[in-house]
């Protein structure tokens, strides 16, 4: 989305940045992408400005109005369910629990939906957060691990004591969750597993703050100890390779394709038909 747009018209923001890998930005940028703050929409009044997949809360769209601001929307529909479910839970009663990071781009947009007030955990030690004496919904950002999803749900499912009716079912429940991890996250699971398992050596190309890269980089760290993480091809370290036959390069959803097949290339340079993507 922000290509096509950029081709209308170079002159575009986007709130945050556009995505986690700093090589595909300084792409964009080059184009004319400039990542802006909330905070600078009182200096760029009648532009245009692309909210990127983790989506925003409410308020930013209110202050988009305020500046005359066109906003391009582009999150993630994902996310865009998650928060459509949270707000409705939300005025049924229900407390909120969101399994995530507390200060993602995600969550933020998340907790926004309902002013905040949701309980944010990202780990089984967390749980204590948690009020078990109310009717509670657990979800999730979408780039979270699924088994530690549902360690946490299991948990507190032994804790949360008040019964609350699932209407949808007609049935007692103690506890409703929604999975909302991302299936682009999760789906890829067996199939990364399967790709480790085949090469001598796995480079997993992501930018360092991208949550789904760390989750799919430890599923092949897990099956292949020869599993190394880069943001780019010059982080490659030649010695990784000493003894192998075939090397791997896998990514997180956020890794361009050209970036893995630069990578590949550079590897290709010394090493000729060992290299897999």
């Amino acid at each position: 989305m922000a290509e096509d747009e950029l081709r209308t018209d170079p002159q575009l923001y986007c709130l945050g940045e556009i995505i986690h890998n700093p090589s595909e930005i300084k792409r964009l940028e080059a184009l004319g992408l400039k990542t802006i703050k909330r905070e600078d929409f009182p200096n760029i009044p009648n532009s245009r400005v692309l909210i990127r997949a983790h989506g925003e809360p409410p308020e930013t769209y209110e202050l988009a109005k305020k500046y005359n601001i066109t906003l391009i929307d582009a999150t993630c529909p994902v996310v865009t369910k998650v928060q459509e479910r949270i707000r409705n839970y939300d005025k049924l009663g229900y407390q909120i629990v969101i399994f995530g990071k507390q200060n993602h781009a995600e969550v933020i947009g998340l907790l926004g939906q309902i002013k905040g007030i949701g309980v944010v955990i990202g780990s089984l030690e967390e749980i204590e957060k948690v009020d078990v004496s109310k009717n509670t919904v657990l979800f999730s950002q979408t780039t979270m691990d699924k088994n530690m999803f549902y360690k946490i749900r299991d948990e507190l499912k032994k804790r949360v004591k008040e019964l609350i009716v699932d209407t949808f079912e007609t049935q007692a429940v103690q506890f409703i969750t929604k999975d909302t991890i991302c299936g682009q996250v999760s789906g890829r699971d067996v199939k990364l597993r399967e790709f480790a398992k085949q090469n001598d050596v796995v480079l997993f190309v992501a930018g360092k703050s991208s949550s789904n890269g760390k989750v799919l980089y430890n599923i092949c760290k897990e099956v292949n100890p020869k599993t190394y993480f880069i943001e780019n091809e010059t982080e490659i370290n030649f010695d990784w390779f000493n003894g192998a036959k075939t090397i791997g390069i896998s990514g997180a959803t956020s890794t361009p394709q050209w970036l893995m097949e630069k990578i590949k290339n550079k590897i290709e340079e010394k090493y000729k038909e060992c290299v897999s993507i």
